[in-house]
Order: structure tokens, then C-alpha cells, then sequence
């Protein structure tokens, strides 16, 4: 099955689609295939064609976005040789391109109602990818890693609860204004 045809990547849009809509009504779990079959205008057999059950279909969806979060998250490094906060340049911040990108998922992730599972799968990667980014691995940096994931996370459910009003561009300059006044170095 070549994954790249057309009529292919269009059930798959469908389906994906049909799948974000059904999860602001209801848990993942409650979601049968006949109910996303029917709301993705996709028989069941084709869907039987590329996926288990609907979980893989989340699984699917969760996987890609998280691969563009990781891409998102890893831009500013590639403009730099150490990262340095203070230096850092907004326009080379992208996970909030990224959270708008995919917004209807992230309303999802930020809404009281939904699984908290969304919010702490999101939670980690992004816990894994400052570990990864900054080389900690000690205790005590687990904790400001910890802290920082909290920063962010609470800045994307602020954004989200103003209806991501704001632009990308302006919640990286709170991003980057924020970064930029906690590692100045205090004046003696």
C-alpha cells in the first residue's frame, strides 16, 4: 500500500479529523469504529485496511504531532552553537507555531474535561526533549527541568484559555522575554 496516494493520505485526513471531533464529545475509549467511520464518511472496511482500532488511530495522530513538536521544539538550536537564553532570538522559537498548527488537538489537551493521559503524554515528551537538549541527567536539575516544563505548559494553557488570541510570534517574544529575565545575572 503506497502511503503516499492520494485517496490514501485523504481517508487519513478524514479519519484523523473525524477522530479530534469525536474527542471533544467524548473519551477515546467510548469512541467506537462505527462512530468514526460514520463521521468520517469512510466505510469500515477501509479503515480496517490501515488501522486495529481507533486507538491506533489516536496513537497514529499522537505520534505525528509529537515528531513536530520535537522539530519545533529543536529549531532555535539549529541557529546556535551553545544555547544561551539571554541571546535568544524569538523568531527562532516554533512550539507555538506548532500548538497553533495543531490547535484543535491541543483544545482537546487543555480542555478540564478531556483525559488528563493527553496532558501528561505532552507533559513528558516535552520533559524528555529538555532533558535531552540540555545533557541533565542529575537530580537536582530534574527539578528546574520540571519547572520549566511547567512554565511552558502553563503558558500554552493561558494561551489556550484566551483562545490562542495571541499570535505564534507574540507568545516566543513572552517566551523568550521570560527566559531572558530569569537568566540575567543579577547587578551587584
Amino acid at each position: 500500500m503506497n502511503e503516499n496516494d492520494l485517496r490514501i493520505v485523504k481517508t487519513k485526513r478524514a479519519l484523523h479529523q473525524a477522530l479530534l471531533a469525536l474527542l471533544k464529545k467524548q473519551t477515546l475509549e467510548s469512541i467506537s469504529v462505527s462512530t468514526l467511520c460514520r463521521e468520517a464518511g469512510v466505510n469500515r472496511g477501509t479503515f480496517y485496511l490501515h488501522y486495529n482500532d481507533v486507538g491506533a488511530l489516536f496513537d497514529e495522530h499522537l505520534n505525528h504531532l509529537l515528531k513536530d513538536l520535537e522539530e519545533s521544539y529543536y529549531e532555535p538550536y539549529k541557529h546556535v552553537t551553545e544555547m544561551n537564553h539571554t541571546l535568544l532570538d524569538p523568531a527562532t522559537i516554533r512550539i507555538f507555531h506548532h500548538v497553533k498548527k495543531y490547535q484543535p488537538f491541543y483544545e482537546i489537551v487543555f480542555d478540564k474535561k478531556s483525559s488528563i493521559s493527553y496532558y501528561y503524554s505532552l507533559f513528558e515528551k516535552i520533559k524528555g526533549l529538555m532533558i535531552e537538549s540540555t545533557g541533565s541527567s542529575g537530580t537536582s536539575n530534574t527539578f528546574v527541568i520540571a519547572y520549566l516544563v511547567n512554565a511552558i505548559m502553563g503558558l500554552l494553557i493561558q494561551w489556550n484559555e484566551e483562545g490562542f488570541s495571541q499570535t505564534p510570534e507574540y507568545m516566543s517574544e513572552q517566551l523568550s522575554s521570560i527566559l531572558k529575565s530569569m537568566y540575567q545575572k543579577p547587578v551587584h
